[in-house]
């Protein structure tokens, strides 16, 4: 009777030998993210952008950036990228609301990169092998009333307003 006890125990160990790495690489991999550039910092997004967000449009061409529009106030933009160069190109945005990256898109490919923007001056350049020292870059300065918030006009004649 010993000899299946002992058979069962090794068939278990063995078992386990082969769940637990399983399990380590499930868990390593499920750590590293989904593949969509988030990283937590908040970077960028390939789903859809929030409808609070503000659409730019942005196009990455070899090698120059251009957005569509260039005055910026607080608040949530979804940067809604088309790579129209010969290179793989990809977006990243530097300033107070810190890094944030999107994925890099091969030509002719699209992905968007949703931000917070804060008051402040970004840098906003592609990443991709030196791009941003051959002139793949600009700038922006975020100032202003906060974007995506509604405001409540004041009433003077309301009591508790001062008059």
């Amino acid at each position: 009777m010993t000899e299946p006890r002992e058979r069962i125990r090794n068939r278990a160990r063995t078992r386990a030998l082969l769940v637990l790495p399983a399990a380590a690489l499930a868990g390593l991999l499920a750590a590293c993210g989904d593949g969509d550039g988030d990283s937590g910092a908040g970077s960028g997004t390939t789903t859809p952008p929030p409808a609070a967000a503000t659409r730019v449009t942005t196009d990455l061409a070899d090698f120059k950036i251009t957005l569509s529009q260039q005055n910026f106030t607080p608040g949530t933009y979804a940067f809604v990228m088309t790579n129209s160069g010969q290179h793989d190109h990809a977006l990243e945005i530097e300033g107070p609301g810190g890094e944030n990256r999107s994925d890099t898109v091969a030509p002719g490919e699209s992905t968007t990169l949703t931000v917070t923007l804060k008051d402040g001056t970004y840098e906003i350049y592609c990443p991709v092998d030196g791009h941003k020292d051959l002139g793949m870059k600009t700038e922006i300065t975020v100032a202003g009333a906060p974007v995506n918030t509604p405001t409540t006009p004041s009433n003077p004649s309301t009591p508790g307003n001062g008059y």
